[in-house]
């Protein structure tokens, strides 16, 4: 693991803090008082939070925290996630409000749902699935672009206390094979095709090669979205239309423990073996509700809150589909790219929607400022309201030029701190009580206790305007509702993961630096460990070395994330080939490796840059120094070589490198 001198990247406080206007902070749903009641009974606080639920069965006990680090939140209650998402604002009246303003990528291709409509394609999902064979505790893997019938077999599985893993769409049958084999799932949902950049590609074809051979899937069951052929396999294969659309809208939602398990999300560990995050029902839904209509300040009767993450990823779970359709919010959902048809598609969805509330990655906010601000400035965009960013900090340059061009300077921006292990947002600005510094994720909200410590555990303190910011590690000392349950058939990895770094302390460590500014605010600095965030997708560096070393010409292979203005970090590597390759150039050698990740991995995971080396640099024990390595990736002068076999390595590696 990387330590804390490794940290030491250069990073720039901005002093300038940006309040809320006077109106926005009179008329948010969240003050300061939230932090007053969390402070005074953190567990009473929860125990409200969660009442903002319906539950068939009272909680008798807010936390059981004997079995640390195996949380029980909201002990001996019962309640259904997809009722409180969908049914009970039905039952309110509100049935023809408008849930989802679905926009196709194809211009033109739109939907809506209402809460009544949405109701109805849930119920009739449930039943399908019921007559699968699908039962409480079951897994199914749902495999599809951003369309409707993605969120309602999400909500189906809820409904029936059946585990949904999402994979990201533009993940490889590979990638998707081993998540499937891992979770056992029974059946995949998925779709003949999706539309990326205009064209319309295969995903059906990625599911036969990820199901053959898979004794666990008796059923695929495909949506029609794009019209292109499929293989099919009778018995096995069903559609979505034939099956789903001729079931009744009649289903009686039975209630759950609060411990049930509601999904399995897979992401990237430092083994290059997937981990499957478990994340329960009572509590995951308290804190993606609460922080949802808390951090967002959602108003359900006018605004229009579009999330533009995909629901591959614990953003769309959390704050596309569960938190938003809890509060009985109305949202935009996307299907496609930025750029698809041209520059101008985000701009136009959120003058034709009337988008009030505007949730995405600094990355795309780095895109937009790449094309430039003249193509925001040609669009209405005078609806927005509140903004927000999450995935990875964000750089003040990337905020202020977001709060700008987006927000005509003078819309908030709630930068959230959170991960897949998380379930839901944890540090980030009340929008109408933080006074926001560029930049950083500000501090734990309402009912959070997060700290940044040093090495053996000792906190570190907030810096002067002027003195020295000491780099620390982010940890959370206390439990939160929607954490992380386990991973899934590894409890022993889920302790070492999270919880041996500060075991003496019971301290979930997040594997993220940080640093405490001069008013005691959070400056997250990122990965510590050998996860890289590319854009806000969590990739481990073995997962990338594994794909490399895969090829018949490499004999070994370094991997490491390097800093990158549009993505956050971009992923180097180095590899060293295996002497036989002479009959093809480096340059061709770069570009099949480069398309052999994209094929093992994802298009995501191709290296910005791959360097072909005679060595790499190591340490007496075999470790590869990667630190030494993001020093020659990002330029900077090296690190202590004094520990490693052959320092003269790396004139070879630079010679490699030019």
């Amino acid at each position: 693991m990387t330590t804390l001198t490794d940290m030491t990247e250069a990073h720039t406080e901005v002093l300038t803090s940006y309040p809320p206007s006077a109106d926005f902070a009179a008329a948010a749903n969240a003050t300061a008082a939230l932090y007053d009641e969390a402070e005074a009974d953190r567990l009473a606080f929860w125990a409200e939070q969660a009442h903002r639920l319906s539950w068939d069965t009272p909680f008798t006990e807010v936390l059981d925290w004997s079995q640390a680090p195996f949380a029980k939140w909201f002990v001996g209650g019962k309640l259904n996630v997809a009722y409180n998402c969908v049914d009970r604002h039905v039952e309110a009246g509100n049935g023809d409000r408008v849930a989802i303003h679905w926009e196709g990528e194809p211009v033109g291709d739109s939907r809506v749902l209402t809460y009544a409509q949405l109701k109805d394609e849930v119920c009739k999902a449930a039943n399908a699935l019921t007559e699968l064979g699908l039962v409480a505790g079951d897994r199914v893997a749902i495999y599809m672009p951003m369309v409707p019938e993605a969120i309602v077999a999400m909500l189906a599985c809820a409904r029936l206390g059946v585990m949904h893993s999402v994979v990201f769409a533009g993940f490889s049958a590979t990638a998707l094979r081993a998540r499937i084999e891992d979770a056992e799932a029974k059946l995949v949902i998925t779709t003949d095709g999706q539309y990326r950049r205009g064209n319309a590609v295969s995903l059906k074809e990625a599911v036969d090669e990820a199901v053959k051979g898979q004794d666990c899937v008796q059923h695929v069951l495909v949506v029609r979205r794009t019209g292109i052929d499929v293989d099919w396999t009778d018995g096995r294969d069903l559609w979505w239309h034939e099956k789903v659309d001729a079931a009744s809208t009649e289903h009686t939602p039975e209630a759950f423990d609060a411990e049930q398990p509601l999904f399995l999300l897979y992401t990237s560990g430092t083994t290059g073996k997937p981990k499957g995050i478990i994340h329960t029902s009572g509590g995951y839904l308290t804190q993606a509700s609460y922080t949802h209509f808390n951090v967002f300040d959602i108003k359900t009767d006018t605004d229009i809150y579009w999330c533009t993450a995909d629901i591959g990823w614990v953003t769309g779970h959390t704050y596309i589909v569960y938190g938003p359709l809890s509060n009985g919010a109305t949202q935009v959902v996307y299907e496609g790219t930025p750029a698809s048809p041209d520059e101008h598609r985000h701009f136009q969805v959120i003058e034709k929607y009337g988008v009030t509330i505007y949730y995405t990655a600094p990355t795309l906010i780095r895109t937009f400022m790449k094309w430039g601000r003249e193509i925001a400035f040609a669009h209405d965009l005078s609806s927005l309201r509140l903004l927000g960013s999450v995935g990875e900090p964000i750089n003040p340059e990337a905020w202020r030029w977001y709060r700008l061009v987006f927000g005509a300077d003078a819309t908030p921006i709630v930068d959230t701190w959170w991960q897949t292990e998380t379930g839901a947002a944890m540090i980030s600005p009340l929008p109408g009580v933080t006074d926001c510094k560029p930049g950083s994720a500000m501090r734990p909200l309402p009912g959070i206790s997060a700290k940044i410590v040093d090495d053996d555990g000792n906190e570190l303190q907030p810096s002067s305007d002027h003195g020295e910011h000491l780099t620390g590690y982010l940890v959370l000392d206390k439990p939160w509702p929607s954490m992380l349950r386990g991973i899934w058939g590894d409890p022993e990895r889920f302790k070492e993961t999270y919880w041996a770094r500060f075991a003496e302390q019971g301290w979930y460590f997040a594997g993220d630096g940080a640093r405490y500014g001069s008013d005691g605010e959070v400056w997250v600095l990122g990965r510590i460990d050998d996860v890289m965030n590319i854009a806000g997708h969590r990739i481990s560096t073995a997962e990338v070395e594994s794909a490399l070393v895969g090829h018949a010409g490499v004999a070994e292979a370094a991997v490491v994330g390097a800093s990158d203005d549009t993505t956050g970090q971009a992923i180097c590597a180095f590899v060293i080939l295996k002497a036989h390759h002479a009959e093809m150039s480096n340059e061709q050698m770069v570009d099949e490796l480069r398309a052999e990740v994209a094929r093992e991995i994802s298009p995501i995971a191709k290296p910005r840059e791959i360097h072909v080396v005679p060595e790499l640099p190591k340490t007496r024990s075999g470790k590869i120094m990667r630190r030494l390595l993001r020093d020659v990736a990002e330029g900077r002068e090296l690190g202590d070589t004094s520990t490693l076999v052959d320092p003269t390595v790396f004139e070879a590696i630079r010679a490699g490198k030019s």
